[in-house]
């Protein structure tokens, strides 16, 4: 058994610069569910949002159940406010949870490019060298000058060339790691012997900003769009409403009564399933409806009322040992953003929101519950043979 070791998420639910912004949608995704997805499929035992936003608290309950590691606990009024300090929220959680840890970890969500990856290396770094402390920096081939206009960071008299010039290194705010008693004796995120991890440049924009938030909005999709690999497609994942149906939903005085489903699309599913491609249904909608199509349509994997369904994703892959770039997503609408951005091919019908066609790998001729999905298997299938 190692040290265990524990993530901390700290959220304010005012916020100065763009309002509700832990939770404004980023690429169809709440801000803090960014790094806390990551932060679960990290080595870290535990991870915790401490947040004043019972809204925040509400939605982790809900849509996190599937993993043990996620906790909540509920920040003071005093520690959210805009004066509070990050450390004075640190050393109030710590408190509270009797400081059951021996390895602290410190993310910020204001830094949804941080990775799994750097997390770890921050884990390791404390572990490995005998630091006290870790932090996450970034190198910046920037020329630094001071403001009585001295060059701080290079000689200006002989200008280097970029690839000679080996940068400084800055901190980017997303990621500290230190001991529990390095902590407990300084009352700071770093102290003592302190070790760096490298995070790559994009890892400089922390959002504060609207300008910031399209910045990384942007970074995000170059850098899943950079991983997609031509593989063979194992997996066909499919939202339900604006996909199977045509989004429309028929109530009546006792809720949802009725959605509309082409016939087409169940039988084009039926052809992939005999050609060995697993069917996987996701929905952030619990319909007693779908559930009852699903099962006259012998689709065994059907997952209803997912919320966040990258993160769902992201263990799915995990637990089948699937590479994302094996897995075909049809999407409608921006919660499906994410999950189209990560997988091999993505689909929308021609009926798509404007936001979902911009990123899809293919927009399809027909339209939701008029044969877009049969169009897709038929797309799948074809491109399946060249691997034949």
């Amino acid at each position: 058994m190692g040290k265990k070791s524990i993530g901390f998420i700290p959220l304010r639910k005012n916020s100065k610069g763009i309002p509700g912004k832990n939770k404004k949608k980023l690429l169809g995704r709440p801000l803090f569910s960014w790094v806390l997805t990551e932060a679960i499929f990290s080595k870290l035992d535990e991870v915790y949002v401490f947040s004043d936003d019972q809204e925040i608290i509400d939605y982790i309950g809900k849509n996190y159940a599937w993993t043990k590691k996620v906790k909540t606990l509920q920040r003071s009024s005093e520690n959210a406010s805009d004066t509070a300090s990050t450390e004075a929220a640190m050393l109030e959680f710590s408190e509270m949870i009797q400081h059951d840890y021996e390895v602290f970890c410190l993310l910020q969500a204001t830094s949804p490019l941080t990775q799994k990856e750097h997390i770890d290396q921050a884990l390791s770094k404390l572990e490995q060298e005998n630091h006290d402390s870790v932090l996450s920096v970034v190198r910046t081939h920037r020329f630094i000058w001071s403001e009585d206009g001295k060059s701080v960071n290079y000689d200006h008299t002989k200008r280097p060339r970029r690839q000679d010039f080996e940068g400084l290194l800055m901190e980017n705010g997303a990621v500290y790691a230190t001991n529990k008693s390095s902590l407990q004796e300084s009352n700071n995120r770093l102290s003592g012997n302190i070790g760096l991890i490298e995070m790559p440049e994009d890892g400089l924009v922390e959002i504060d900003s609207e300008t910031d938030w399209q910045i990384v909005e942007q970074l995000l999709v170059a850098k899943f769009q950079s991983q997609k690999s031509a593989q063979k497609l194992s997996h066909l994942v499919l939202d339900v409403d604006g996909v199977f149906t045509d989004g429309r939903v028929v109530y009546d005085k006792n809720g949802e009564f009725s959605k509309t489903f082409d016939m087409r699309d169940g039988m084009g599913l039926e052809i992939l399933r005999q050609h060995n491609m697993n069917v996987v249904v996701m929905t952030s909608e619990d319909s007693e409806i779908v559930a009852q199509r699903m099962k006259k349509l012998k689709i065994e994997d059907v997952f209803l009322g997912i919320k966040d369904k990258y993160s769902f994703l992201e263990n799915l892959l995990l637990e089948r040992n699937l590479s994302p770039n094996e897995v075909a997503y049809i999407g409608d609408d921006v919660n499906d953003m994410a999950n189209m951005l990560r997988v091999g091919w993505s689909f929308c019908p021609s009926n798509a929101t404007n936001p979902i066609k911009n990123i899809a790998d293919i927009v399809l001729n027909r339209p939701s519950a008029q044969g877009a999905i049969r169009e897709a298997c038929e797309f799948i299938m074809q491109y399946n043979r060249r691997f034949q």
